[in-house]
């Protein structure tokens, strides 16, 4: 008796044997399924229902965002002051048209950009003085000053 046997591929029924009066299953659709989310051309189909229903929104523009209008150029940023008053004190304290005129005063070469700005500033101020009533060329320094008359006096006027 040998100990040993051969091997083969066939050990019996792997598989369940297939009935030969067994139909397959059919599915049968239960109706379309939903989709999610609106369906591609919305924007165009919502113009064709609108134009089919009678509607006429010939203005109504179907792309959402905002409808503002964006500058493209830059603007200044102007501050906006309550009176007239206060606007006129920040444009005289103002340390950039100061250095702009002192410059301008000594001889120095300013900028297109520097004088511009000076020039815009030095109208605004003749404006608001205007308004306010202020006369721009008269000193008021000159009648508050109580040591303006001292040169007049001669020390030898008081000598005997």
């Amino acid at each position: 008796m040998s100990s040993r046997s051969k091997k083969t591929r066939k050990v019996g029924q792997i598989g369940v044997r297939k009935d030969p009066d067994r139909k397959p299953r059919v599915l049968v659709p239960q109706g379309k399924k939903k989709g999610k989310g609106k369906p591609s051309g919305t924007r165009n189909a919502q113009e064709q229902v609108a134009a089919s229903s009678g509607q006429r929104n010939i203005n109504n523009d179907p792309r959402h965002g905002s409808k503002k209008p964006v500058s493209l150029t830059k603007e200044a940023n102007t501050p906006t002051y309550a009176t007239p008053a206060e606007e006129l004190a920040a444009i005289e304290a103002d340390s950039k048209l100061m250095l702009l005129l002192d410059k301008a005063d000594e001889g120095q070469t300013i900028t297109k950009a520097e004088q511009r700005y000076m020039d815009e500033k030095m109208s605004r101020h003749r404006t608001l003085c205007e308004l306010l009533g202020i006369d721009p060329d008269e000193d008021h320094e000159e009648d508050t000053d109580p040591l303006a008359n001292l040169d007049a006096i001669k020390m030898d006027d008081f000598k005997k």
